[in-house]
């Protein structure tokens, strides 16, 4: 959509509003994903980056349930990431990226996990910040999700995916051209 100063990437002011209700509402229902934090200090950071905003939507409707899990300090930066507890719907069925979606000849899917990331102003949750998730919760218990890939392993064509199984994390490695119906991707951004 685009907003009234022409900004395709910044929400109307009532979306702003509604996405604004919606993610102080899920802050305060999980309140054990930030026990120290205040919305109080996150509220302004969000109004003065609408860009920012933008991209949480672009979590929201595609069901991550994106919500703050960190702050840094030392930058003042709040992280959020999606907190569904399942690969979000509207990201799944994608190979990894773009070279792997070329490479495919038959079946290719609709998308790719890093140009999806791109388009919506967010990072892939690399494999660190896939663990620290799961300490917060039991997630991917039916799904998987991508994960950052070091440039070895894909440059041999390979990717890396997550999920939680049998009350573990597991990292797993696959054709990066690969998609399945129950894989996707999580993300995450700060502010």
């Amino acid at each position: 959509m685009i907003n009234k100063t022409g900004n395709k990437k910044a929400l109307a002011s009532e979306e702003t509003e509604e996405l604004l209700r919606l993610l102080k509402g899920r802050f305060e229902k999980n309140m054990n994903r930030h026990e120290d934090l205040k919305w109080a200090n996150i509220h302004p950071k969000l109004n003065d980056q609408p860009e920012k905003l933008w991209s949480l939507n672009q979590m929201e409707i595609t069901g991550g349930e994106p919500d703050v899990v960190a702050y840094d300090e030392k930058k003042d930066e709040y992280t959020f990431i999606d907190c569904s507890a399942e690969s979000p719907k509207g990201r799944r069925s994608v190979c990894y990226d773009r070279k792997a979606l070329e490479s495919r000849k038959k079946f290719k899917p609709e998308n790719s996990a890093v140009d999806m990331a791109t388009s919506m102003g967010v990072e892939l949750l690399s494999e660190e910040h896939y663990r620290a998730l799961q300490k917060l919760g039991e997630f991917d218990m039916k799904t998987s999700s991508w994960v950052q890939t070091p440039d070895d392993i894909r440059t041999l064509g390979g990717a890396l995916f997550c999920d939680r199984r049998f009350g573990h994390v597991f990292v797993y490695h696959n054709g990066a051209e690969s998609y399945y119906a129950a894989r996707g991707f999580r993300s995450s951004i700060t502010v």
